[in-house]
This record gives C-alpha cells, structure tokens and sequence, in this order.
C-alpha cells in the first residue's frame, strides 16, 4: 500500500529529482520527522520539489534554462 503512495507522490516528477530526494532521504540530509522510521509519501514528495527547484534554480543561475516567449 505504501509503494502506491510513492509512485503517485513523484508519478509527474522527473527522474533526476526522484533519485535526488531519495539520495538525501538516505544520507539523513531530507527534513524528515523521524530518520528510524520511512518517509511518507507526502514527505516524498516535498523532497522531490524542492529538488526540482534546486535544480531550476541552479540550471537559471548558469543560463542553461529554455527562454519561454511570450505572443503579445
């Protein structure tokens, strides 16, 4: 039951940002309540965006990020 949690906390998620957040879940670097007990899938979740805002962040900072025009 909790496997279906997961999968619908990161089904949109990109793959990088998943295999991030789970990378810190590991290490104890996510905020999580109790490092003895697994993330829920909410918490997951939280970890995978703020994941994918690091990266859009970073990705922005160097100049890498697409220009989206605007039609006026």
């Amino acid at each position: 039951m909790q496997l279906r949690g997961y999968l619908a906390a990161v089904q949109d998620a990109e793959l990088q940002d998943v295999e991030a957040a789970i990378r810190r879940f590991i290490r104890g670097e996510a905020k999580a309540g109790n490092a003895q007990f697994c993330p829920s899938s909410a918490q997951l979740s939280i970890e995978v965006r703020e994941r994918r805002l690091m990266r859009e962040l970073t990705a922005k900072r160097r100049g890498d990020l697409p220009v989206k025009l605007v039609k006026t």
